[in-house]
């Protein structure tokens, strides 16, 4: 029976599984809903305002505080045996047990509540474990006791019980709406700070604590001078009894579609000492290291995306990889961490694209190009990679860092496209094909230095970088296209045909290097005077060759080859000076003069080019503490940034018939004024957190695109220049809070950015404002070790809109409904569902599927000592719609594509967690 392509099947589940998320919790056990409530107060009589109450029963874990008149309220109760916990700092613990407490009248009155000073300052340690949050300055520190998961759980999934943390399918964590770049385990990079490795494969009962820092980077750490924008890192604190343990778990699984998956990891945790080995095989898109868990996928979303539990890795890839670390003390004074791994990924993409290019004649006539390409990509890349960190304590008062970087990929792949593009009248139809293989080098060497003097507060600092990287590629390709000019009677018909063979060697050399200078000053204010030096050299060979004839010898092609050696250099001084006002107050302010020059010069050319320039840079910042819960901060940064080389490379570039791209060797360096303000409030007693930024950017010198169309016909030209006028601007808010219980939790976060882009359209200057708007909705429920959900809402809005050579507007919706639940069994059954419905509206109306529907389900059985082991049976893609949409703007370009993505198998897998604790003495 067909229903329209299944819309009133789709309705109906959608409608079914929200009804059950939202069942009340009688319905399952007809449970009694209890209230509880009371008064504290102290050995005065006085109500005590503040108190953290816990309340823990049979089927209940809750949280409260008590009002200014020492009342507290628990309207939700559904457990017998009552247990009250009364803890504030300076009080003794209080703690009222009702264990017979049944009434059929539903409330609990327990009265007045009395706290006694406390004398012993062991009794404040007991009172931290039971706080579930702590704030301080740059970290937040979640203590995994105070909230409830499944015990038998990876950290993944304890993660997803955490408030203000999120995590999606393929793995990606976000903290407080921005995403973990890194993860430490007892401070220490567990296998080099890769995050799936981390929360894949340790237990949840082995973490005491979960850690979200703001990391500014090991300078900024060790000066306490904020100078950049952070980066979201966890550090995971490990129990004291699992810091000496041997783990792992290993992972077979297969299923139809002739999908497979293996994988095993072991670690090693020895009081300070790790190591471990992971290594996978499979052809279900598991991303790098996310080992043991049958799940796969890539980080490659945005937050606004947890809706949707399709896999979000475009085409079909098969990968095996192996990777080892370790981190241990080599003596007293230094500790070394290093890592390897190698990963080979076999990549087959199907897809079509529409490029709509927006151009005007100046009379008036409008001009929109169109390409529509029909597309075939086989790929292998195969990448080695290599990372050592090294910390010397060289002395009580020297400290030095040194982080070398080994990589080397080799990668081949072979492209097919079938295009079709219309100009108005003019049109063609044309064929590419391409195939080419590339190997890339790349070395890495960091170094810190910091010393510290006598004198509290007094520093010197030097950071010292340098990198190299080397692209060997050939390529050949071959680009034959039939061009019609329906204006003229009879039509005119046009070939051309390009077959080339391309060689190219490029090499880039960088060298970074700052020395700073830290000094207390009266006051109480610290001054900083730093010196930068920043040079990059690029050489640059391409030579092209015309295999028009296959049968003779390549012709060499001189006027679309080049030897180019291009280089950019800068000197920068400057002053930082940061006072605190008071205790809630800091002001930093600075400047710099920076001195930069853009070399470039054809080999054997007598005169280079050379563009000479001087900045002032400015900066300041602003960081308000109102409350211990609540603080914003202002802050403004300037930087350069150099254009790359296939900007400024001054050569034709027509391996694309369509688009040919010349190089500017003239083009200056921009400079970027950034102002970011961010405000935070949380209220932790009543469960709540609100976050929110503003940050404007300012470009001057933006290198942009300077698009031309050639006389009557489909061929496009671009090249680059210098402008003024763009700016963007992007907003960001995020707020979480407990309704009813802490059993139900709510997430709001939104995002507004708009891009006022600057282009050339047939050498006329174009304003192209990009408005993209997601805003972004998320209920979790837990049910004690029963019953767990997600729902979430997506929507985003993304618009350009051109002001020349037309007032136009290219709109496209798109919208995510998603439902994740998962129900436990007793003690070794788990059920799960996954589902998501995409709405999208204004893409490419020759696309099929495009609001597809997915549709996830499994099982779950553990089994043996501890439920180590695991049988899982799921299916991925019930409906069988999986696909990818994506749309970028760019200048007058609008890009729309959609590729093929995994669809429908199912699986059965077995994995076995390994333990393994020494022996006790």
């Amino acid at each position: 029976m067909k229903l329209r392509g299944g819309n009133i099947i789709r309705f109906i589940l959608l409608l079914t599984i929200i009804s059950l998320f939202f069942l009340p919790k009688n319905t399952f056990g007809q449970a009694t809903k209890k209230e509880v409530y009371g008064i504290v107060i102290d050995t005065a009589g006085n109500p005590l305002k503040g108190v953290s109450v816990h309340l823990t029963s049979s089927r209940d874990t809750l949280f409260t505080s008590t009002s200014a008149t020492g009342y507290f309220h628990f309207g939700r109760v559904l457990g017998n045996d009552i247990r009250i916990s009364c803890t504030q700092i300076g009080l003794s613990i209080l703690e009222r047990s009702y264990p017979l407490y049944n009434s059929s009248t539903a409330k609990l009155d327990v009265g007045k509540l009395t706290m006694f000073p406390h004398v012993s300052l062991l009794k404040e340690i007991v009172i931290l474990k039971y706080k579930p949050i702590v704030y301080k300055q740059d970290t937040v520190q979640f203590n995994l006791d105070a909230f409830q998961f499944d015990r038998r759980a990876l950290l993944e999934e304890a993660l997803k019980a955490l408030p203000n943390v999120q995590v999606s399918r393929d793995g990606s964590v976000y903290a407080f709406g921005k995403p973990i770049s890194s993860v430490k385990v007892d401070g220490k990079r567990f296998f080099g700070g890769d995050v799936l490795t981390a929360t894949r494969n340790l237990p949840a009962d082995f973490v005491k604590s979960v850690q979200v820092i703001d990391f500014y980077g090991d300078e900024a750490t060790a000066k306490g001078i904020k100078s950049t924008e952070s980066e979201k890192i966890l550090n995971i604190v490990l129990r004291e009894d699992k810091k000496k343990i041997t783990f792992g778990q290993a992972t077979v699984g297969g299923g139809t579609a002739d999908r497979y998956l293996g994988s095993i990891g072991v670690n090693r945790f020895d009081n300070g000492k790790e190591y471990s080995v992971v290594s996978s095989i499979n052809n279900t898109n598991t991303n790098l290291f996310s080992f043991g868990s049958p799940n796969g996928g890539e980080r490659e979303r945005e937050m606004g995306e947890l809706a949707d539990f399709a896999d979000p890795t475009d085409g079909v890839n098969k990968i095996s990889s192996v990777g080892a670390s370790f981190s241990s003390p080599l003596s007293k004074t230094v500790n070394a961490s290093g890592k390897y791994s190698f990963t080979q990924r076999n990549n087959y993409t199907v897809g079509n694209s529409l490029l709509q290019s927006i151009y005007g004649s100046g009379k008036g006539v409008n001009t929109s190009i169109s390409n529509y390409e029909d597309y075939r990509i086989k790929s292998v890349d195969r990448t080695h990679k290599m990372d050592w960190d090294f910390d010397m304590k060289l002395s009580p008062k020297d400290q030095l860092k040194i982080s070398p970087k080994l990589s080397w990929t080799n990668s081949t792949s072979r492209t097919l496209k079938d295009r079709r593009i219309k100009n108005n009248r003019l049109s063609s139809t044309g064929n590419y094909e391409a195939a080419n293989s590339t190997e890339s080098p790349a070395a890495a060497l960091d170094l810190f230095y910091t010393r510290s003097f006598d004198k509290p507060g007094r520093k010197i600092l030097y950071t010292f970088h340098t990198d190299f990287n080397a692209l060997d590629k050939d390529e050949v390709l071959h680009d034959n296209n039939k061009g019609i000019d329906s204006t003229a009677t009879p039509p005119k018909i046009t070939e051309t045909f390009l077959n080339q063979m391309i060689r190219t060697d490029n090499e880039s050399k960088n060298i970074q290097s700052r020395l700073s200078l830290v000094e207390p000053v009266d006051l109480g204010g610290v001054l900083e005077i730093n010196y930068d030096i920043d040079y990059t050299k690029i050489d640059a060979n391409r030579s092209t060759f015309d295999h028009t004839n296959s049968e003779k010898e390549p012709i060499f092609i001189d006027s679309l080859s080049l030897k180019y050696n291009y280089s950019f250099s800068s000197n920068k001084v400057g002053m930082i000076y940061r006072q605190d006002v008071g205790k809630n107050v800091k002001l930093n302010f600075g400047f710099a003069v920076q001195a930069s020059e853009l070399k470039g010069a054809l080999t054997g050319q007598d005169n280079p080019a050379s563009y000479p320039n001087v900045n002032f840079v400015p900066s300041a910042g602003l960081k308000w503490k109102f409350t211990k819960e609540e603080d914003l901060s202002i802050d403004y940064y300037g930087r350069n940034n150099q254009p790359n080389f296939y900007q400024i490379q001054p050569v034709v570039d027509n391996t694309n018939t369509q688009n040919i791209v010349v190089g500017n060797g003239e083009l200056k360096s921009e400079f970027a004024n950034t102002i970011v303000s961010k405000y935070r409030k949380s209220m932790t007693g009543k469960g709540q957190y609100f976050e929110a930024s503003f940050a404007y950017n300012l470009v001057n010198d933006k290198i942009v695109a300077d698009r031309t169309i050639e006389p009557n016909s489909t061929i496009q030209k671009t090249t680059y220049r210098n402008t003024d006028g763009y700016f963007d601007i992007k907003s960001y808010y995020l707020f979480t809070a407990s309704l009813f219980s802490d059993n139900l939790q709510l997430s709001l976060n939104g995002n507004g950015d708009y891009y006022n882009n600057i282009s050339y359209i047939n050498d006329k200057k174009s304003f192209g404002g990009h408005i993209l708007i997601t805003q972004a909705i998320q209920f979790r429920y837990a049910w004690n070790d029963i019953f767990e959900a997600e729902l979430n809402g997506n929507y985003s809005l993304n618009r350009a809109t051109f002001d020349w050579p037309f007032r136009d507007n290219i709109t496209a919706h798109s919208g995510i409904v998603g439902l994740g639940s998962k129900a436990y069994l007793g003690k070794h059954f788990t059920m799960g569902l996954e589902l998501s419905q995409k709405f999208n509206a204004g893409y490419s109306s020759s696309w099929s599927n495009i609001s597809p529907t997915i549709i996830n389900a499994y099982m779950e059985y553990t089994f043996g000592r501890n439920n180590l082991g695991m049988l899982r049976f799921q299916g991925f893609d019930l409906m069988n719609q999986n696909t990818g949409i994506s749309r970028a703007v760019v200048g007058n370009d609008i890009l729309d594509v959609q590729n093929n993505r995994l669809a429908r198998y199912f699986m059965l897998s077995l994995n076995i967690r390994l333990q393994k604790y020494p022996k006790k003495t």
